[in-house]
């Protein structure tokens, strides 16, 4: 199964960091990403590879919400799947 990450919030040292360390100690790889600012805003969506992790979407989820929360950014986790189709002309 693959999913979409997106992470939004003002720019700051350590946020790939972080939530790439956070992917790695549970196995999951990052299959694509992509990395902007915009008006001073980070945006940055991956796409990763949950086959072989030790967690589910939903944990991870869970994990990137509180990460996210420290970080003071909202990281969002959604099934390809369900991106796809909701992007579907």
């Amino acid at each position: 199964m693959n999913a979409i990450i997106t992470v939004v919030g003002s720019d700051k040292v350590g946020i790939i960091a972080q939530v790439s360390a956070l992917l790695a100690e549970h196995k999951i790889n990052i299959a694509d990403i992509t990395q902007t600012i915009l008006s001073g805003n980070f945006v940055m969506m991956m796409m990763v590879s949950l086959e072989g992790a030790d967690i589910d979407i939903d944990g991870l989820r869970t994990l990137l919400g509180k990460t996210g929360d420290a970080m003071h950014v909202e990281i969002n986790v959604m099934a390809e799947r369900v991106f796809s189709a909701m992007h579907r002309i």
